[in-house]
């Protein structure tokens, strides 16, 4: 018999593995981790999406609607679009992979930012596509380089807006002089999973955030990625949507697996829409919260990057892993930037105001330590 190996997919086996986070001395205690690693919202979901939960659950032994049917209309209603032109899926990672599955092939090419969501590179190996990461400027897109990148072999752009993992945004006037030079063959997806956290402080500072569903009914070739994960609080559920034009997201939806996306997933979504307060609430804790973060980071000799969303991107100077390492042993868990091209860094989601607090003493800790065993290396010298 051939080795297992031999019998696999090139992209399966050029795939990086999954790490196994060791358990912390934390959790051995009995510590309750502290996650600030998945940009999740610390309030849970909405009250009204619980509620619809429990009553979505009686009917559990049924099918779901493969179409997403009550979904999608509401959506459409919300966003000024036809049903046609909304797509759900499971999560936006599973619409990212319908993306590609659709548009992309071996000999063909995406392109994107470096130090981006690491998910565009998975689902493009996926296909046998080639990824191109563009260089940043200033720890946000360069979309002149992003053009530069861009050949006859191209037939997706990646815009994370907000970006995951630095947190900052792409202005309009900047997007819109973009969108006018990209060429016919390509489909510019513009993925807003922090959407919510982004219009709020664009809010705050006074100026547009995105135009985005404009674009889309201008019949321009471009799609947006929203999601129930985040602001929304239902990660768990797997729900997210793409608005698009309806001949490609039909493509996509040929694509997508039976049933994907759950009944109480569904029920759950749907009542989230119509708890405004829940996102109220999310939204403001986030941008008070964000500027004792970073002022707190900051006064640790840390360099913080503004963010536009649920997370802070922290330069430490240091090996981010290790930090990361050490923080977990204090029972709050980060997210180390090693994967992402920056291993000095860590990404920190924006908690309640208990959490952050437990993050900054534990950074304090894990910092001190850091510099008592640099200390303690050179007496030895």
């Amino acid at each position: 018999m051939s080795r297992l190996i031999d019998l696999v997919s090139k992209p399966a086996r050029e795939m990086g593995t999954a790490n196994t986070a060791p358990t912390p001395a934390a959790m051995e205690r009995g510590v309750r981790l502290i996650k600030l690693d998945s940009n999740e919202n610390p309030f849970g979901p909405s009250p009204l999406a619980v509620d619809a939960l429990r009553k979505a659950i009686a009917t559990a032994n049924f099918y779901p609607d493969d179409d997403c049917s009550q979904l999608r209309w509401k959506l459409g209603t919300r966003h000024g679009l036809p049903p046609e032109q909304v797509l759900v899926g499971a999560g936006s990672t599973e619409l990212i992979s319908l993306l590609c599955q659709t548009l992309l092939a071996p000999g063909l090419n995406a392109v994107t930012s470096e130090r981006s969501f690491i998910i565009y590179s998975m689902a493009v190996r996926a296909v046998g596509g080639q990824l191109i990461e563009a260089a940043m400027r200033d720890d946000s897109f360069d979309l002149e380089t992003i053009l530069a990148a861009i050949n006859a072999n191209t037939r997706m752009v990646f815009l994370a807006n907000p970006n995951n993992p630095t947190g900052t945004v792409l202005e309009v006037a900047a997007v819109e002089r973009f969108l006018a030079r990209i060429p016919d063959h390509v489909v510019v997806v513009i993925d807003e999973a922090y959407y919510e956290f982004a219009m709020h402080f664009a809010a705050l500072r006074k100026i547009t955030h995105s135009n985005s569903l404009e674009y889309v009914r201008k019949g321009a070739s471009v799609v947006v990625l929203r999601t129930f994960s985040k602001a929304h609080g239902l990660a768990g559920l797997r729900v997210g949507y793409v608005l698009g034009q309806a001949e490609l997201l039909g493509y996509c939806a040929r694509m997508r697996n039976t049933f994907s996306v759950s009944s109480v997933g569904q029920a759950a979504a749907m009542a989230a829409l119509d708890d405004d307060s829940h996102i109220q609430r999310a939204v403001e804790n986030n941008a008070a919260q964000s500027r004792i973060l970073a002022e707190g980071l900051s006064a640790l000799g840390y360099r913080v990057v503004p963010t536009s969303s649920n997370f802070i991107f922290c330069d430490l100077g240091e090996d981010g892993a290790a930090f990361a390492g050490r923080l977990l042993e204090e029972g709050v868990a980060v997210r180390p930037m090693g994967p992402w091209g920056a291993p000095h860094c860590i990404r920190v989601t924006i908690g309640t105001g208990e959490q952050n607090q437990a993050f900054l003493k534990a950074a304090r800790t894990s910092g001190g330590r850091r510099r008592g065993q640099m200390e303690g290396k050179q007496v030895k010298a």
